[in-house]
């Protein structure tokens, strides 16, 4: 099976240190996260990875090569304009069967293999791999009619979400929805499919997750992988 990993962002949220290396070239610890997906995947099964690059794209491809050092084979598909996360997917070749997307700068012990499990079992075209969320709000929150009369007072309530996790399983078919050329994101191909009555699918899950996405994430990143290696790298 392949997975395609999108490797091209500028990582704009963690400068100054992203001027000089590409977001998933990031350390934490002694590795980059970009080689804990890597092998995480490899682990999984995965036999073939295609890196979607952009930015500072020759430091990806000097480190990783043809990914013979992992057990995969890796290709890499450079972006000369930025398509957006689903417009990439649209210009790599030979994706003909069930395939995995996921973002380059996520810190997870997910199961790949259980994850692509479940979507074969449900028969969906997408499967969206998502996380529960707390948010809380530091303000009272009120609710109000259309006569602008209130019926809802919650004081600094907190609020539940599922987030997606950046990672996704599809079937070949989903490029049909995505024009050559397009710059496309992952909510609006979502949402092309839902309303062409495609079924998506949610796979909820409770394994660690962290979008190292802001500085204060990469040092959380560092910690925890310090304290939890083996769990990421088993």
């Amino acid at each position: 099976m392949k997975a395609v990993i999108l490797a091209g962002g500028k990582g704009t949220r963690l400068h100054p240190y992203t001027t000089v290396l590409p977001k998933p070239l990031m350390p934490i610890g002694d590795v980059p996260v970009l080689e804990v997906v890597i092998r995480q995947l490899a682990k999984h099964g995965f036999k073939e990875i295609i890196l979607a690059v952009g930015y500072l794209a020759e430091l990806i491809e000097a480190y990783f090569r043809d990914g013979s050092k992992y057990g995969v084979k890796i290709r890499y598909s450079k972006e000369e304009t930025p398509l957006g996360t689903a417009g990439a997917l649209k210009q790599i070749s030979n994706l003909k069967d069930t395939f995995l997307v996921m973002n380059g700068d996520i810190l997870t012990d997910l199961s790949y293999s259980k994850l692509v499990n479940f979507h074969r079992e449900h028969g969906g075209v997408a499967t969206i791999a998502v996380h529960k969320r707390q948010v809380k709000i530091d303000f009272g929150v009120v609710g109000i009619d259309s006569e602008k009369k209130v019926v809802n007072y919650k004081e600094k309530p907190t609020l539940d979400y599922l987030v997606s996790m950046g990672i996704y399983v599809f079937e070949p078919e989903v490029l049909d929805y995505i024009k050559t050329g397009e710059k496309l994101d992952f909510p609006e191909l979502v949402k092309r499919l839902m309303r062409n009555g495609e079924k998506v699918q949610a796979y909820p899950s409770d394994d660690y997750w962290l979008d190292i996405g802001r500085p204060e994430d990469h040092r959380k990143a560092i910690e925890d992988f310090e304290k939890m290696r083996s769990k990421f790298l088993k």
